[in-house]
Order: C-alpha cells, then structure tokens, then sequence
C-alpha cells in the first residue's frame, strides 16, 4: 500500500439540510489526513488507514446569521475537530473503485458508527479523488437542530465528501 495525503485546498465537504423556509447549503475545504492505496484489478484498491480530519470553524454557510448559529450549535470552542477514522474497508469491485466502508465519525464530541459506499479513481498521475455520500441525523450527535425565529431547521443532513490525494512526500 502506497501512503496519500489529503489535498486540503482541492477537497471538500458539502453538508446540505432542509429547513421550514429553505435548503441550508454549506461547503467548506481545508480537510487533513490521510490514506492508503494500491493498483490493484486494473483499478485502484483503498486499504487502511483512513483518517479525515476537519476544523469545525471551518464548517460556513456563507450567511452570518446561520453561521452564528452553527457556531453556537457546534460549540467550535469546545469541540475543535470533525474526525472520520475508517475501520473496516472491502472493495466491492476494484475495477470501477467502487469500496464499502464502516468507521468512526466524531461530531460534537459524539462517536459514531457508520457506513458508506465510496468510489475511488485516478486524476492524474499520481493524484487520485474518493467520493462518497451519507446521511447522518444531528440528534445522534448530540446536537438539537436549530430554530431561528420561525425557521425551524430538520436533523437529517445529507454530507458529500470528495477527497483529492495525492502521494505523502517524506
């Protein structure tokens, strides 16, 4: 397995929520870590360890008054970082990148299980993207979903996550 590092500037996560007035959209970059993979069947194979790290002041909406809120919500003085740590990993066809995975997701000081399809492919040589999406509920995380006014905002939150790697330099 060959070791790659997370482009922070070409990676992102978008979180999309529904609320009572309107879609909530919020993406940000700057995520850090790492992982490992290999050629493998005439594609790209994904081995452990994966490890996804992301500043929670960096999680904006682009809207002050929601960004206020989420900020008091996430408690970003208290709970500094996302983490995503992968814990088992099983590539469901090699050839077209596709991969299962289940992990850890640490949220608000809350760890959770949770599992995920990803696909893997190359870019360039030598840069390579992993995509994915989820679902996740805010309430499992300890966190109750916000009311602004008569804005109510719904707990479920649909996360994307494109990840650009490429090989760690020593």
């Amino acid at each position: 397995m060959i070791r790659y590092t997370i482009d922070s500037k070409r990676s992102r996560l978008w979180a999309l929520a529904r609320s009572s007035l309107h879609p909530i959209r919020v993406e940000t970059d700057g995520l850090e870590g790492y992982l490992d993979a290999e050629s493998a069947d005439g594609g790209m194979r994904l081995g452990l360890p994966i490890h996804v790290e992301l500043e929670t002041a960096l999680i904006r909406s682009g809207n002050a008054l929601l960004d206020r809120e989420l900020e008091r919500h996430l408690e970003v003085r208290k709970y500094h970082r996302v983490i995503g740590e992968a814990r088992e990993l099983q590539a469901v066809d090699p050839a077209s990148g596709r991969h299962w995975v289940r992990g850890d997701l640490t949220l608000h000081g809350v760890t959770r299980v949770l599992d995920a399809h990803l696909s893997l492919r190359t870019l360039s040589d030598g840069v390579l993207e992993l995509a994915g999406e989820r679902t996740i509920d805010m309430r499992d995380f300890g966190l109750t979903p916000p009311k602004l006014f008569i804005f109510r905002v719904y707990p479920e939150v649909q996360l994307r996550l494109r990840l650009v790697v490429s090989l760690s330099r020593s």
